[in-house]
């Protein structure tokens, strides 16, 4: 066996145009896995600031604790609002994704894997459009 050929980076990220479905959804489906674990650390953490102001009744009923203070801070920002639609997305189309080798798994369809790959695309593309009026304030959405 001879010794690997470096076809050199150009090249190897040309490759990105031969994969077929079955290759972009797996690609897909690690990396909204990797999104979903890198949020999950986020959340906790960000969470996990409001814990020791959460034992004052009084704070909390006139909307002053830490915890209210920081999700009100993080959703009048717009980048988060984009950010968390972005997040419905991958966590969608992992799921629905997830279905999908599911019933791979169980024999179901195994002659389409492409066309449920697409459906897969299409229902996180319906839903991610349909939520965009729940995240965005109501100033940026056009409809």
């Amino acid at each position: 066996m001879g010794a690997p050929y470096d076809r050199g980076l150009i090249e190897d990220f040309g490759r990105f145009r031969y994969f077929s479905a079955g290759m972009w959804a797996w690609v897909l489906h690690k990396v909204t896995g990797w999104v979903l674990i890198g949020y999950l650390f986020a959340h906790i953490a960000v969470l996990s600031t409001a814990i020791p102001a959460a034992s004052d009744p009084e704070a909390i009923a006139a909307g002053t604790d830490l915890y209210t203070r920081t999700i009100q801070g993080l959703e009048g920002i717009f980048l988060v609002r984009v950010l968390e639609v972005g997040l419905l997305a991958a966590a969608v189309f992992h799921m629905t994704n997830g279905i999908r080798l599911l019933l791979v798994d169980l024999g179901i369809g195994l002659e389409r894997e492409a066309e449920g790959f697409y459906v897969s695309v299409a229902v996180t593309a319906v839903i991610t459009v349909l939520s965009i009026p729940v995240f965005l304030p109501p100033e940026v959405v056009p409809w």
